[in-house]
C-alpha cells in the first residue's frame, strides 16, 4: 500500500518521544486506612430497635386477665363477633 501527501507529519508524531516528559521520582503510595462512619439517622434507628426488641411480643397482663374470666366463666364471646373478625382479617389480607 501507497500513501502519498505529507509523510513527515505522520512519521513526525512518532518521532517525538524523546520530548515526553518522564518522571524523576516515583512517589510512594501512601495506603488508606478503611473508616466507616454512620449516619445520625442509622444512629436513631439503631436505638428505637434496641427499645423495640425490649418489649415483650406478647402483654402477659391482658392473657392473664382472660384466662381468670375464663376460670370464673365470665368470659363470653359471641359467634358472631367471631365471624365478623375472621371475615375481616380476610378482607385485609386480600386473599
Amino acid at each position: 500500500m501507497k500513501i502519498w501527501g505529507n509523510i513527515p507529519k505522520v512519521s513526525g508524531i512518532y518521532g517525538n518521544t524523546s520530548k515526553i516528559d518522564r518522571p524523576n521520582k516515583v512517589g510512594e503510595a501512601s495506603a488508606k486506612k478503611d473508616e466507616l462512619s454512620i449516619s445520625g439517622t442509622a444512629k436513631d434507628f439503631s436505638v428505637a430497635m434496641k427499645a423495640v426488641r425490649q418489649v415483650p411480643d406478647v402483654r402477659q397482663d391482658k392473657i392473664n386477665e382472660i384466662i381468670q374470666k375464663m376460670d370464673r366463666d365470665e368470659y363470653k364471646v359471641k359467634p358472631s363477633e367471631v365471624a365478623e373478625k375472621i371475615v375481616a382479617a380476610f378482607e385485609d389480607s386480600k386473599i
